[in-house]
């Protein structure tokens, strides 16, 4: 094409797919490819810039590993993650939130009223609840993959001083939907910041801190997966996450309970003398 100029250059790229090109795909492309020259346009990209673009990128490829994924970190700093989130979740459904990318595949099997501290010490927190459908139906034998931050603010995957599958685990609802566990209260913690993502948010004067949050990923036969996160609703960042995550129906209330009221039927009854924090918490899926 000869003839292509700043103003015809999106409808020169959207003419070059071939008549088989899948029609999503073609849409997808096609308005990607729209705003990035619109966002051209608008902003005067100098060669200097689209440069530092492209080495960031580089930058992010070569420090992701399977453990940790800096382009899902970038995702999620830009919002994106969150509105990919909030625009498929179905109304009346828990809400999804970010994946995040510290994830561990094949978590190890935990029964309802395991616990899965790994004998890190903190305040012990009673987490409980049921999977309902939409009409408060319960999902049975739904499985719960469960993962948090250590009390050091880290991700297994992110500390050579856990074990891989330290705050994780798999577990299958009962015949109500009910699951429990009990764990140590996760705790605040910043996004790494020794890559592209620190040095944009350090650019733009944003701070690296995620209010604490439990991580679910639900599953259950002839409903929808749910990837979600669930916060405490005092805590400092639940305004200010910097990856977007919050929403209003994923903030859960900790109940303050004194020693000597555990309940039976979890792995460490009887074994708390301190008072601890109890939270029900129940996920709604919807129907495939």
């Amino acid at each position: 094409m000869r003839n292509v100029t700043p103003d015809n250059i999106s409808e020169v790229f959207a003419g070059y797919f071939g008549d088989d090109t899948d029609p999503r795909f073609k849409e997808i492309m096609s308005a990607l490819a729209r705003h990035l020259h619109e966002f051209t346009r608008e902003v005067s990209l100098t060669h200097d810039e689209w440069r530092a673009a492209l080495k960031a990128m580089e930058w992010a490829g070569n420090i992701t590993t399977p453990e940790r994924n800096e382009f899902v970190l970038l995702s999620d700093v830009l919002g994106l993650s969150s509105l990919v989130d909030m625009i498929n979740s179905p109304d009346g459904a828990t809400s999804s939130s970010v994946l995040g990318p510290f994830h561990v595949s094949d978590a190890p099997p935990m029964q309802i009223g395991d616990d899965m501290k790994r004998h890190y010490p903190g305040e012990v927190l009673l987490v409980q609840g049921r999977v309902q459908d939409l009409d408060g139906n319960p999902v049975p034998f739904s499985k719960l993959d469960i993962w948090q931050t250590a009390p050091n603010g880290l991700y297994s995957s992110q500390d050579p001083e856990q074990d891989i599958m330290s705050f994780h685990g798999l577990m299958t609802a009962d015949e109500n939907g009910y699951y429990g566990f009990t764990t140590v209260r996760p705790v605040v913690y910043t996004v790494p910041t020794d890559g592209p993502v620190g040095s944009i948010l350090n650019a733009a004067g944003r701070h690296p801190w995620r209010p604490s949050h439990l991580h679910f990923i639900i599953k259950a036969d002839g409903y929808r997966d749910l990837v979600t996160e669930v916060f405490p609703d005092d805590d400092p960042y639940l305004d200010q996450d910097t990856v977007f995550g919050v929403r209003e129906d994923l903030v859960m209330c900790y109940e303050q309970k004194p020693s000597g009221t555990f309940p039976e039927g979890f792995a460490i009854s009887g074994k708390v003398n301190e008072a601890y924090l109890a939270v029900n918490f129940d996920f709604k899926l919807v129907a495939k």
